[in-house]
């Protein structure tokens, strides 16, 4: 199948992520990262499935990205929470599902990371707002699987700024700090002074999700398409990007949506395909490609190409960006 759009790294396709999986050679692919549609009791435009069905219908893209996957390659899923049906309690589907693919699948769980949005709204309504029963459900479980119990990782391309106290240790490391045992037992010398060129991360990554005016809107607003209503921050795919693939390594996104992973990826040199079955959706992902200073008929006429069914090849983000329709 002929891609909707491609750059120099990477290709967004339109179609079923399995019917397109199909396609990449078993053993190839470094990365697979996706925020699928949740299991919600609302129905929402862009599709999702109830809790019962959602765990079995995910398992099957789990089975061939399994396949598909390096020996030391990673999925990585991000998964909201959600309550069970009229009542306030958590239902465990992401949980669930999380289990069955280690089980049955051969999965092996990296690491359990936890994306904490401040920017997101209370809910849900009912519990949080109406009758304040709940606190505001403001955290997504992202579950980093290897195919091995080994995955590549190297979590140095991922440190984050020391803080303020760390800053003042590192420079003058015997006026501010003695080193002693701590109660833990932890023996605390001299050499945690060092400068390493940041801190170890943790599995908490606060990130927000407050994007509002960045080139994917200004060119669904501009065209008036319409604008995925589930999108993940650039810094999500990014952080996992970084810390778990190398420059040129091949990263996936099955359900592509507005194509995040597909621009961070481009960004940070790996290749990517991005899958996702709305023709809208992927039209409007061209979006993040395009130069900001494109005059708006051209932006307007890669839009309407692609959903015509035409491919659009496009220069990376960092040139002039021309039209080239095939």
């Amino acid at each position: 199948m002929k891609p909707a759009y491609e750059t120099e790294m990477g290709s967004a396709y339109i179609g079923d992520s399995l019917e397109l999986l199909a396609n990449i050679p078993d053993n190839s692919v470094n990365l697979v990262i996706t925020s699928p549609p949740f299991a919600l009791q609302r129905q929402k435009e862009y599709g999702n499935l109830g809790q019962v069905e959602y765990v079995d219908w995910f398992l099957g893209f789990a089975k061939v990205v399994h396949r598909k996957l390096k020996e030391d390659g990673s999925f990585v899923i991000d998964l909201g929470g959600a309550y069970e049906r009229g009542v306030p309690a958590r239902s465990l589907y992401n949980f669930r599902l999380l289990i069955r693919m280690v089980d049955e699948i051969g999965y092996f769980l990296a690491e359990d990371f936890y994306w904490f949005n401040p920017s997101k709204l209370p809910s849900p309504i009912e519990w949080v707002n109406k009758r304040k029963l709940r606190a505001k459900d403001s955290v997504n479980t992202v579950w980093w699987l290897g195919k091995s119990s080994w995955p590549k990782a190297d979590v140095s391309n991922v440190l984050v700024p020391y803080s303020d106290r760390m800053k003042k240790l590192i420079q003058d490391p015997e006026g501010f700090y003695k080193p002693k045992k701590r109660p833990s037992g932890h023996d605390i010398g001299t050499g945690f002074s060092k400068d390493n060129g940041g801190a170890i991360p943790s599995n908490l990554l606060q990130i927000s999700n407050s994007e509002s005016n960045g080139r994917y809107l200004r060119g669904c607003k501009a065209v008036g398409a319409k604008m995925h209503p589930a999108r993940f921050p650039e810094k999500l795919p990014e952080f996992f990007i970084r810390m778990l693939t190398d420059p040129g390594d091949l990263v996936i996104d099955i359900f592509g949506g507005s194509n995040t992973t597909g621009q961070v990826a481009e960004r940070e040199l790996r290749r990517w395909k991005s899958f996702e079955m709305s023709s809208e959706y992927v039209a409007a992902s061209v979006f993040r490609f395009l130069d900001v200073d494109m005059p708006q008929e051209k932006v307007r006429a890669i839009y309407e190409s692609i959903l015509s069914g035409k491919t659009v090849e496009i220069d990376p983000p960092t040139k002039q960006l021309q039209l080239d329709i095939i």
